[in-house]
C-alpha cells in the first residue's frame, strides 16, 4: 500500500483505485438558488459564504448553460490534466432546491457525455426527502453517485453562529435517508470556525467517524470579500488560524476519522482578488509539502485513534 494511502485515504488515490484511471471533477454552476441567501429562510446567508469565492462558473451574473460548462471543463481537464474519464460536480448553491422536474432536467444533462463517470450534488441536509433522494439514486446505475452536504460543525452553538439556519440533526436525518440508497455521502467540515477550540473540532471528528463517512472535504475557515466574517474580522472579533494552527488542528483531526473516509479535501481555494486573510491558502503546494512533513514526521496516519474514539 502506498505511502499517502497510508497516511490518509487521498480522493486520487480512491479515484485510482475505483476507475483505474485519471478521473478529474468538473464543477458546474446549474442555476440553483440557495434558501439561506432568497430569504426563504434566510436573506443573510452563512457569514463566511460568497459563490463567486469558490465556484468558478458562479464568477459572473449569468452562468453558461449547464451543457456547455461540462464541454467546456471536460476540454480543459483533458488539457492540462491528461485526464480520461470524469466526475461532475453540481458544486454551486444548493442543489436539491428546485421542484423535482427541474432537478430531473439539470441533472439529465451529464447524460450527453460518455466520459463522465460519476455525479457529485452538493446540497444541505435540511432540503433532501425521499422523493429528491429517489431521483438522485436513480443515476446510480449509470454513475458512482456523491451527495455532499455542508455540515460545518456538529455543534447547534457554532451552526446559529455562523448562520446556517439548520442543526446537526437535520445533518443526521439526510444521512440515514441517503445511507439506506446506493448514494456516497461526503459532509463538508470547517476547522477554525468561530468560538471554536481544538475540543469542539475534535468532537466532530470522532462524530463523523462513528458515521463511517464514505467522503470528508475539510477546509479551513478563510475571510472573504463582502461577507460578514469579514466585519467581525474587521472589528477584531475572529481571528483566522495561522497556517501551523491549522495543520495542528487538521492533523488531531485526521487521527480520529474512520481510517476508510475518502478524504475528498484538505485546503481551500480562493480567488487573490476576493481573499482578505489568511494569504496562506493562496500557496496550496506549500501547505501540502508541510501537512505531508507533518504526519511523517510524526508517524501520524489516518484513524490512528479511531478504535480509541469509539
Amino acid at each position: 500500500m502506498e505511502e499517502n494511502r497510508q497516511r490518509y485515504y487521498r480522493f486520487s488515490t480512491y479515484l485510482k483505485e475505483r476507475f483505474g484511471r485519471r478521473v478529474y471533477k468538473v464543477s458546474i454552476d446549474a442555476g440553483f438558488s440557495c434558501p439561506n441567501k432568497d430569504g426563504r429562510l434566510s436573506n443573510k446567508g452563512c457569514i463566511f459564504c460568497d459563490n463567486h469565492a469558490f465556484s468558478y462558473n458562479s464568477r459572473t451574473d449569468k452562468p453558461k448553460p449547464i451543457m456547455t460548462q461540462i464541454e467546456e471543463g471536460i476540454e480543459n481537464a483533458k488539457r492540462r490534466f491528461k485526464a480520461e474519464k470524469f466526475i461532475v460536480y453540481f458544486q454551486a448553491y444548493t442543489n436539491t432546491y428546485a421542484p423535482l422536474h427541474i432537478l430531473r432536467e439539470r441533472y439529465n444533462v451529464v447524460k450527453n457525455f460518455k466520459d463522465v463517470v460519476s455525479i457529485a450534488i452538493g446540497t444541505r441536509p435540511d432540503f433532501v426527502n425521499d422523493e429528491i433522494l429517489e431521483l438522485i439514486e436513480s443515476y446510480s446505475k449509470d454513475y458512482e453517485v456523491w451527495l455532499e452536504y455542508g455540515l460545518q460543525s456538529i455543534h447547534n452553538k457554532t451552526l446559529k453562529l455562523i448562520n446556517r439556519n439548520h442543526t446537526y440533526q437535520d445533518f443526521l436525518k439526510a444521512y440515514n435517508l441517503t445511507k439506506k440508497r446506493n448514494i456516497k455521502v461526503c459532509a463538508h467540515v470547517i476547522i477554525g470556525l468561530p468560538e471554536e477550540g481544538r475540543n469542539e473540532i475534535i468532537e466532530t471528528a470522532k462524530e463523523m467517524a462513528r458515521l463511517k463517512l464514505d467522503g470528508i472535504k475539510i477546509h479551513p475557515l478563510h475571510i472573504v470579500k463582502g461577507t460578514k466574517l469579514e466585519e467581525l474580522y474587521n472589528k477584531g472579533k475572529y481571528k483566522p488560524l495561522e497556517l501551523e494552527e491549522y495543520i495542528n488542528l487538521l492533523v488531531e483531526f485526521l487521527k480520529y476519522l474512520w481510517s476508510d473516509t475518502v478524504i475528498q479535501r484538505v485546503s481551500a481555494d480562493c480567488p487573490k482578488e476576493l481573499l482578505i486573510a489568511p494569504e496562506w491558502i493562496l500557496d496550496k503546494n506549500r501547505f501540502l509539502g508541510l501537512l505531508d512533513n507533518k504526519l511523517k514526521e510524526e508517524d501520524i496516519y489516518q484513524g490512528r485513534l479511531y478504535k480509541e474514539s469509539n
